[in-house]
């Protein structure tokens, strides 16, 4: 007993020396254990796929049982009154589809290429808090992204970006370019007249609302007319030429509104399950084109034999 107990007193002894020797921190480098947790398998997707599928940990909560969710990556890369708002209406009321609006309309996050990264990185990371989050079990995540809001101007910074982040873009544009400027001058009317009990509403949910919204019919300048379509028209191709590297679904506003099919398209690209989308938007302007532009003979005229004579057409989408 007594060698046994002479025994742990020397034990104890060195122990002891060697903590002070070590100090605090060396003694905790020591005992500490690392945990390291297992990478989510990846052996299920196709290696054309890799590049897309991600697992995002979001600093400001767990993802939990969903942190092995595969996450895509998405953008609708769109310009005003093209249909956008309600497309992307349609795709948050997917259960798992998160799109976040158009986060680059505060003008600080486009001031540079580093705030678009920062912001871009929030957005992937499934850090940013918006109405449209699903958090833990969100299987695409993306956002809105208007032409002039950033994105021309930095579209090679952009485009380096997509592609090594496995970003997939959609884009989303308005063939009938006559029909986009009625409504982007009606929108901007009621900017400033707030029709709507002293509100400006960009999209409507009643039919009533969407009466009065469409009562306003603009004097077009029909001086200006065709180089204005014009200048619309280029500046959508050429977006389009700089932004074709990224991996991309091109889609227009019509062809959604004629065949709802479509929109499953849509679903196969992101890769999550086909479900029926619903949005709870109403349609402004249902009217022919003649009914809703003040000068309309003037614009008949002036557009009539033109390369945009097509647009005068009433019946180019069902209303």
């Amino acid at each position: 007993m007594f060698v046994f107990a002479m025994t742990m007193l020397c034990g104890i002894s060195i122990c002891s020396m060697c903590m002070k020797q070590l100090g605090t921190d060396g003694w905790s480098r020591i005992v500490k254990i690392e945990v390291v947790e297992q990478p989510c398998n990846k052996s299920t997707v196709p290696p054309s796929e890799v590049q897309f599928v991600h697992y995002p940990q979001p600093m400001t909560y767990s993802r939990e049982e969903c942190k092995c969710n595969p996450v895509r990556f998405f953008a609708i890369i769109s310009s005003q009154r093209s249909g956008s708002g309600w497309f992307e209406t349609l795709l948050n009321s997917h259960a798992n589809v998160s799109s976040n609006g158009e986060i680059f309309s505060r003008k600080e996050r486009r001031s540079n290429i580093s705030s678009i990264i920062n912001t871009l990185d929030k957005v992937y990371n499934l850090d940013w808090n918006s109405s449209a989050s699903k958090n833990e079990c969100t299987a695409a995540v993306g956002f809105k992204w208007m032409l002039n809001q950033g994105l021309v101007e930095n579209h090679v910074d952009v485009v380096d970006y997509f592609n090594q982040r496995g970003v997939s873009a959609i884009f989303l544009f308005r063939r009938n370019l006559l029909r986009q400027l009625v409504s982007q001058l009606a929108n901007n009317h009621d900017r400033y007249l707030k029709q709507l009990n002293g509100t400006h509403k960009a999209h409507v949910h009643t039919s009533h609302e969407a009466r009065i919204l469409a009562r306003y019919k603009p004097r077009l300048n029909t001086t200006s007319l065709v180089w204005q379509l014009k200048q619309a028209d280029e500046y959508t191709r050429d977006a389009l030429e700089n932004l074709k590297s990224t991996r991309h679904i091109t889609l227009y506003y019509e062809d959604l509104i004629l065949n709802r099919t479509k929109l499953f398209d849509v679903l196969d690209f992101l890769k999550v399950p086909r479900r029926k989308l619903v949005s709870r938007h109403v349609k402004i302007h249902t009217k022919p084109l003649s009914e809703q532009i003040e000068n309309w003979d003037e614009v008949y005229s002036t557009l009539n034999g033109t390369q945009y004579e097509s647009f005068l057409n009433a019946a180019d989408y069902i209303t």
